[in-house]
């Protein structure tokens, strides 16, 4: 019977591709083995760090402790820093009464209450670290700043889109949203006995007064006089608001409010609450 054999050379073909073949497989394995005794070596990554709970009070220390407000002075707040920075934004709302800390785990120094001059608080967030946040407070000194635990569910974040700036020296109030410019205008600031304060503050309240005198509305910011330490019955807070004689725009004549235009007002009126605002010379 006639047998028809493989010619030679594509035999000689067929092992050298398998040849090829088992090489190529030799190495993949090879570094293959590599990779995982790399991988094995590397130390196991840290599990997160667990969220630092708050100081537990008694009631009787709880009782004790000072409400943060724009009548209120809290001495061992700590300081803004640095105080003409902006923000993202992020504003919070205590839907109870919440204690306020030195630092996440740290000491309690005050209680923001829900409401500020019949408003809703709500407060600017300049910091934050999980389930804690850092926020400007309305009480004095100027700048106040303390840590309020989130983790618990009590209190409600939004985000406010605009900043105020307020360039003292230009004598101009300039509003922004997105970052960008939505409206500028010349006002009145304080005198040079008594002047309009400098840093960051924060939108607290809108005010309608029952009897319309100088402006239909005034907005109240979470800053005081530094010159005065009363002012009209009140605790000398400076705030935005109204006036009828336009000459004033422009110069320095106030008692450390900021005096805007009827066109400002009605911007600023609707901008939400715990909005950032700096002031700046």
């Amino acid at each position: 019977m006639f047998v028809r054999r493989r010619p030679t050379a594509t035999t000689f073909t067929i092992v050298a591709a398998l040849a090829a073949l088992i090489a190529g497989l030799a190495i993949l394995v090879v570094f293959t083995n590599r990779k995982v005794d790399r991988e094995l070596a590397k130390p196991p990554a840290a599990a997160p760090a667990k969220p630092i709970k708050p100081v537990k009070l008694t009631a009787k220390q709880l009782a004790a402790l000072p409400r943060t407000t724009t009548w209120t002075k809290i001495t061992k707040a700590g300081l803004d820093s640095p105080p003409f920075a902006g923000s993202d934004g992020l504003v919070l709302h205590p839907r109870t009464a919440k204690v306020v800390y030195t630092e996440p785990g740290g000491p309690a120094i005050a209680v923001v209450p829900t409401t500020q001059l019949d408003n809703p608080t709500w407060l600017p967030v300049i910091e934050t670290r999980p389930e804690w946040a850092r926020v400007l407070l309305p009480s004095r000194p100027n700048g106040s700043t303390g840590w309020i635990h989130t983790g618990d569910g009590k209190t409600k974040e939004s985000h406010s889109p605009y900043e105020v700036h307020i360039d003292l020296s230009a004598r101009r109030l300039t509003l922004l949203k997105d970052g960008k410019e939505t409206g500028s205008w010349r006002v009145a600031i304080g005198t040079k006995e008594t002047p309009t304060p400098v840093g960051r503050t924060f939108l607290l309240a809108s005010l309608t007064p029952p009897e319309v005198t100088y402006s239909p509305i005034i907005l109240p910011l979470g800053m005081h006089s530094d010159a005065l330490q009363s002012y009209d019955g009140g605790p000398a807070t400076v705030g935005l608001h109204g006036w009828p004689d336009k000459s004033v725009f422009g110069h320095a004549v106030s008692h450390g409010c900021v005096r805007i235009p009827q066109e400002a007002l009605n911007a600023l009126s609707r901008i939400p609450l715990g909005t950032l605002i700096i002031i700046t010379k």
